[in-house]
Order: C-alpha cells, then structure tokens, then sequence
C-alpha cells in the first residue's frame, strides 16, 4: 500500500473506519467516525467487551449496537420540558397540530430527467413563472395555457390542475411547499421535488381544524424532548471527539464538559 493510500484511511484512535479503495463522503465518514467513537466509548464503560472486533467496513456487531444503546441511555439524558415550553412551541407551529388541511392547486412541471440541462431548465422554469406571476388576479387566464404549453406532467392537459391535496398526498418535499402557509395565488418561488421544479398557484386553501393544546400535548412534549435528545447527543459526541485521536476525518470536537 502507498503513502497515499494510507493518507486516505481516517482512523479513530488508530482504529481505521474506512480502506483505503473507498471513496466516501466526509459525510459517510463522519457517521462512521461517530458509531467507532461510541462502540470505543462503551468498552471503556465496561458494557462492551475489549475484544469485540473493530471493523474498517463501517459493519458492527450487534454486541456493539446494544452496548452503544445502553450508553447514550446512560450519557445522554434530558430533562421533560415546561409546560411553559409546550406552550409556546404549541403556539408557534400550529401549522403542525391541525388536521384535515388541504390545498386547491394546479401546477407547471419541468421535469429533470437524465443529461437535462439543470441550469437551462430553470432559467426556462424562471421565465414561466415571471410571466404567469404578471398576470395572476387577471381575468384572463395565462396559467393554464402556459401549463398546456410547457408542462411535462399529464395533468397540462387540463391546465395543470392537481385539485384538492392533502399533505399525504404529495411527495414530502413538495407537501413543505405548500402546507403550513397561507399564500393564495402563485407562488413566488418554484417549488423543488424529486421529479423537478414546479410552477404552483394555491387556488384555494382549507387550514383544517387546529387540535387543542390538551388532545396533542404529549406530542408537543414528545418533539421538544426529541430537539433536546439530539442537541445533547451532539454535544456528548463532540465531547468523545475531542478526548480522541481523529485522523483523516473533521468532526465537531470540544474539550470541555461545559458545551452549551
């Protein structure tokens, strides 16, 4: 093996996590990192053996996995949030406590499909949108013939109407675009899916009907529990990452237990 090749192992107190013929993502490394920093750390909590095998592969045992388990148990604990905190998290995304919303809409997709011209794509998308946004509230409709002209979904056919949508009913990134608001009429932005970009007009919205505080307060709890889970689980692996020896791999790292 070269020096170069070496050069391309990242290694968590000279334990290797990756070989050298693999090509990954700081990204892809970094969680491999993380997993070997805990499996290391469980063994020196005593709930994992010394001996149990340390892989390049990113695959651990499944000793390790539940020995892992039982440490963040132990090392990462949150307390249950204020009433207070429900309440004002409760207040401020009501979006997320109602049920039955729905979205009238219609749409323009120009569709990204394979050794199409991205940047071409949406400059044409872009162009589409400003015209069609320059004559939304007219009575003449522009919308739906620019829908028959350009769109590459079946439903330009019939001016692009997708007619009323729940957030089930849509790939989840295209439902962030559209529920939660209150805009009616064109977007001002094209909206993103995995099956292109979209020109969208909200025709008509129905918000649905907000549950009350009590009925959804143990959800309510149960999220602001989760957001402080995953902010102190990342202030104890910065923690580990800090007391190791990282090589070829950048990770968050803090030298003291006073991480806020």
């Amino acid at each position: 093996m070269t020096i170069e090749n070496l050069s391309r192992v990242a290694r968590v107190n000279g334990v290797p996590i990756n070989t050298a013929e693999e090509d990954l993502s700081q990204e892809a490394l970094q969680q491999r990192a993380y997993s070997e920093l805990l499996r290391q750390a469980a063994q020196h909590a005593g709930l994992l053996p010394a001996d149990d095998p340390a892989t390049a592969d990113g695959v651990i045992s499944e000793a390790a996995a539940d020995a892992i388990n039982m440490l963040v148990e132990q090392s990462v604990q949150v307390p249950d949030p204020s009433d207070d905190a429900c309440s004002r998290h409760y207040a401020a995304n009501e979006a997320t406590y109602r049920t039955g919303e729905r979205v009238r809409v219609r749409h323009i997709l120009f569709a990204v499909t394979e050794g199409v011209d991205v940047v071409a794509l949406r400059k044409r998308a872009e162009g589409v949108l400003l015209d069609v946004r320059c004559h939304d509230g007219q009575s003449a409709d522009v919308f739906g013939p620019a829908a028959l002209k350009y769109s590459n979904c079946p439903t330009g056919a019939q001016g692009g109407d997708l007619g009323w949508l729940t957030a089930g009913d849509c790939a989840p990134e295209f439902a962030r675009e559209l529920f939660g608001h209150a805009e009616v009429g064109v977007l001002p932005r094209l909206a993103h899916s995995r099956f292109g970009l979209h020109v969208v007009e909200v025709l008509e919205r129905d918000h649905g009907r907000l549950q009350g505080y009590e009925s959804v307060h143990g959800a309510v709890a149960g999220a602001l529990r989760q957001q402080s889970f995953v902010t102190a689980l990342r202030q104890y692996l910065s923690l580990l990452a800090g007391a190791a020896a990282i090589e070829g791999v950048a990770l968050d790292r803090a030298d003291s237990p006073l991480v806020q």
